[in-house]
């Protein structure tokens, strides 16, 4: 695959993991969701994941650090999402929030850091190139 795809699928997961957020906030409101915290929990059913986790991504970026470090932060972030959403869902909109502005926040901050860093990695060596 070319950079520039991957490149653009490292933005679009970027994007899409901003969302979450907005999702959680609105569960611990609501004290309801769209999304099962058991679906949420699984790092290979949102986009992102899905490239991750699929065959677009050829074997020896697969073997490579940045592809382990992206693919075990995100694996990370699902399960503490997955938490939030639980709490939130029980009724337990203190602990959820707690959990969102903590550990979450730290969670989906290191995922954005780990595609980023990945993503200037993948533009240095197309300028070196």
């Amino acid at each position: 695959m070319s950079t520039s795809f991957y490149v653009e699928e490292i933005t679009a997961g970027i994007g899409a993991h901003g969302t979450w957020k907005m999702k959680l906030k609105t569960a611990i409101t609501t004290a309801s969701s769209d999304f099962k915290p058991s679906v949420v929990r699984c790092d290979d059913q949102c986009a992102l994941g899905k490239w991750l986790h699929g065959s677009k991504i050829d074997a020896q970026t697969k073997l490579g650090m940045p592809y382990k470090v992206n693919k075990r932060v995100h694996a990370e972030f699902h399960e503490c999402a997955a938490r939030v959403l639980e709490l939130a869902l029980a009724g337990k909109a203190k602990d959820a929030q707690a959990l969102l502005d903590g550990e979450f926040k730290e969670r989906s901050e290191k995922v954005v850091r780990a595609l980023n860093k990945w993503k200037g990695e993948l533009l240095s060596s197309t300028k070196a190139a």
